[in-house]
């Protein structure tokens, strides 16, 4: 009869198993990532492939990524059909420069 001790004794040797089977996996599988970056580099070579032929993020060294909503400020002004804008930086949206030529003024879409 297998008693808890028993089975809790081939649980530790075959956990033991798993780590040096992760282990080893790992290792392969750093073996075989020089092979697969070589080939991949001669492909690029060989093609004349870039970065926008294989639809690769490039951004210019040292350059932020652009800001996410997560940064985005709270809306400050809200146009005539609901669309709104914070009043940041950049381009106005075209609602804000059709009313600035129209004559009116920010202070019309403010909200309170």
């Amino acid at each position: 009869m297998t008693t808890l001790a028993d089975i809790n004794s081939q649980i530790k040797k075959h956990d033991e198993q798993i780590a040096q089977l992760r282990v080893q996996a790992e290792q392969l599988r750093n073996q075989e990532r020089t092979g697969v970056i070589d080939d991949i580099r001669k492909k690029i070579a060989e093609y004349g492939l870039t970065a926008s032929d294989l639809k690769l993020a490039s951004r210019a060294p040292g350059r932020r990524p652009a800001a996410t909503t997560a940064g985005r400020t709270t809306a400050k002004y809200r146009g005539p059909t609901g669309e709104t804008w914070s009043g940041g930086r950049g381009r106005k949206p075209r609602w804000v420069t059709e009313a600035l030529a129209a004559g009116k003024s920010l202070s019309e879409f403010e909200i309170k």
